[in-house]
């Protein structure tokens, strides 16, 4: 298979300049920008830089720009401007997200630049003259999401927003001036802005460069992944932990795995079909959930980490004994779940299973707690509890830990202090 057929067949090709085919037809070098409106990228940037993960390990030469100049600016949405960041911020975000670049490409050969060092030295008359004069107005408010905002009054565009494809063209030329890159890489959301460097170097220095783009990932509703859209999951472990990234994977429903795994995992296709089918005849067992999340996890966090929270995840919602968790991954569980701590005395005496639930959270109150019990909802060290005076003795915490559930999702750890 070669590399277009495989992206096509992982459903990774949205526009294309020209026909795919003949773009990658030689090595190519190929850039991709990202601008740091935060302080971590999330899942939706991880697609693309996977994307571009594969054409660098096909042969193509990667070059990933960092929008420190155009975060400054930031590009156009749909509904509002985006916050402007001051130029400290930009810095600090700039430089974290460098590091998940290189954490996610591993051995992949790429180069890192920064607009911001070409951008901030541009002089307003002379880009207007040799940059501005390739762009026409009657093109700029054609554009879908412009168009948008001008026919709705209370989104109007601002000159400064209007200005930002302007910037992204000249990037391009930049870069194919002095890298000879000759392609460029971006979601489809991006395809007009992408075009506008394709049409700058055709216009100003008569020279003929590529576009394409990949489909926007989506979650079950339908909406991209993204800080904008509110359901952001994060790369930087203290804004998402490993724990909570792996659980994001492991809980994705059946829909739509099969995309997610052709996306963001390296798996041949001819393994994601059999695993997919493996899980279609026992969906319980979630197999196919279970090997994006221990991949995907393992190329954001690392294989240990990725070890230890499969570990502690099968601890708490599966059928794994604390006992059997390594340190770290008993760490990573008692960090992640809510937890009651007792004392012997507390076991000596006999501690009441319902005030457990309301100190753990499980239960609003101990009346809640106690028709939660009746109603044969919660299960302690895998036994379901129906007696709603249960106590819970010394004997009911197996080396000192003991698992409590409500339900599938609500979990509470007893520990013995």
């Amino acid at each position: 298979m070669t590399l277009i057929e495989e992206l096509k067949a992982r459903g990774l090709v949205a526009n294309s300049s020209e026909a795919p085919e003949k773009i990658f037809s030689a090595p190519r070098t190929v850039y991709s920008g990202f601008d740091p409106s935060a302080e971590s990228l999330q899942i939706g940037n991880l697609a693309a830089i996977l994307l571009m993960k594969r054409l660098g390990d096909a042969g193509n030469k990667l070059i990933f720009l960092v929008g420190g100049g155009t975060g400054m600016i930031g590009d156009p949405k749909e509904a509002g401007e985006r916050p402007m960041l001051t130029e400290k911020m930009v810095a600090a975000n700039t430089k974290a997200i460098k590091k998940q670049f290189k954490q996610v490409l591993g051995g992949t050969p790429f180069k890192l630049v920064d607009n911001a060092d070409w951008l901030m030295g541009v002089k307003l008359i002379p880009f207007l003259r040799d940059i501005g004069k390739y762009f026409t107005v009657n093109d700029l408010i054609k554009r879908d999401l412009i168009k948008k905002r001008l026919e709705t009054p209370d989104e109007s565009i601002s000159y400064t927003e209007f200005t930002y494809a302007l910037l992204q063209g000249y990037d391009y030329m930049v870069l194919y001036q002095k890298y000879g890159c000759d392609l460029q890489f971006g979601a489809v959301d991006q395809w007009t802005n992408i075009l506008s460097g394709v049409d700058l170097i055709h216009k100003k220095l008569g020279k003929e460069v590529y576009a394409f783009t990949m489909p926007l990932v989506t979650d079950s509703m339908g909406k991209k992944f993204g800080k904008s859209e509110g359901n952001a999951i994060w790369l930087d472990a203290k804004k998402t932990s490993p724990f909570q990234f792996y659980q994001f994977w492991v809980n994705l429903p059946d829909t739509g795995i099969d995309k997610y795994l052709k996306v963001y995992t390296f798996l041949p296709l001819v393994e994601i079909d059999a695993l997919v089918e493996l899980h279609r005849r026992n969906p319980g067992e979630r197999q196919a959930q279970k090997t994006l999340a221990r991949l995907v996890t393992e190329i954001v966090h690392g294989p240990a980490a990725a070890a230890q929270v499969s570990a502690a995840s099968e601890a708490l919602f599966g059928t794994t004994p604390f006992n059997e968790l390594s340190r770290e991954a008993l760490a990573v569980a008692l960090a992640e779940a809510p937890s009651v701590k007792l004392s012997r005395l507390n076991l000596a005496e006999g501690y009441s299973l319902a005030e457990a639930l309301q100190a753990g959270g499980l239960a609003s109150s101990k009346s809640e707690a106690r028709r939660l019990i009746e109603g044969k909802g919660i299960t302690l060290g895998g036994m379901v509890i129906e007696n709603a005076d249960q106590r819970i003795y010394a004997g009911d915490l197996p080396g000192g830990y003991a698992l409590v559930r409500k339900g599938k999702q609500g979990v509470l750890v007893l520990v013995l202090k």
